[in-house]
């Protein structure tokens, strides 16, 4: 797997004070992020759990369910009673819109509720595998992209589809590792992996990773974040998971960075076996 591209040379580097190391940041959309893990806000026991993990997990991003969670009534328990809308970027999404009209209109609220601008778009074909019907979120893109929005796009795992995304307006392209909720992990390296070399804007597997290896493969292949929502809300310890997935992030990035070394058919002896005594 090669080191950095191009498209890495883009993200802000800058120095910190007590290290000579640069600190590895991304944008999108003009905002830059210093961490690449983006986690969810559903399926949790409670907010206050949730907050727990946000905070356990670094996350500088929280996906919200505008369908689905109360953020606007403050007569009501809010997700913002516990996680600080000022310190934690919050990116609404339109989980559980099936039609492109459906979802440009449960963001037109968000942004009428919270002034975001910033959002995840997501338009699922159906109920049983929650795959994005890519037809609809074209549509839904373009709209609006057209109105000032910066979508953060939910995706297939296909380059053509990646592509026809950037040109609608696509400020991310998120494509799904798996099945939403399966903890499959990376079904198919290999159009990550395209998807990345060809698109210009950021590159976030969305859905699918379990575990903390699968989100080091994610990042080992490129990407400039993974956002996931079940892996660390269903865990058996779900703030102590969220930490691993941080630190499997990370890892997994600086692994890129790295630049791994070459597979090989034989073995090839670390110690030299000419000269030997």
């Amino acid at each position: 797997m090669p080191p950095a591209t191009r498209r890495d040379t883009a993200h802000a580097m800058t120095q910190t004070a007590d290290d000579t190391r640069p600190v590895d940041s991304w944008t999108v959309a003009g905002r830059t992020f210093t961490s690449r893990l983006i986690v969810g806000t559903g399926k949790y026991k409670d907010f206050a759990q949730n907050a727990a993990a946000v905070e356990a997990s670094g996350a500088q991003i929280v996906t919200v369910a505008v369908r689905r969670v109360n953020i606007s009534d403050p007569s009501q328990p809010v997700l913002m009673d516990y996680i600080d809308p000022k310190k934690i970027t919050y990116l609404p999404n339109t989980a559980g819109c099936f039609t492109a009209d459906d979802a440009i209109r449960t963001l037109r609220l968000a942004r009428e509720a919270g002034g975001w601008d910033l959002v995840k778009l997501e338009v699922l074909g159906e109920a049983r595998t929650l795959y994005p019907d890519m037809r609809e979120t074209l549509k839904a893109c373009q709209v609006l992209a057209d109105e000032g929005f910066k979508p953060m796009v939910y995706c297939v795992d296909d380059p053509i589809a990646a592509r026809q995304l950037e040109e609608a307006g696509a400020v991310a392209i998120m494509p799904l590792g798996a099945p939403i909720g399966s903890g499959l992990g990376i079904q198919n390296r290999v159009t990550i992996r395209l998807i990345v070399e060809g698109a210009k804007v950021p590159v976030l597997v969305d859905a699918g990773v379990g575990t903390a290896s699968e989100a080091a493969v994610a990042m080992e292949l490129g990407c400039d974040g993974v956002l996931m929502n079940t892996a660390i809300a269903e865990a058996k310890d779900p703030v102590r998971m969220a930490r691993a997935m941080k630190h499997a992030v990370i890892a997994g990035r600086e692994a890129y960075l790295a630049g791994r070394m070459m597979t090989r058919k034989y073995a090839d002896p670390s110690s030299p076996l000419a000269g030997l005594i």
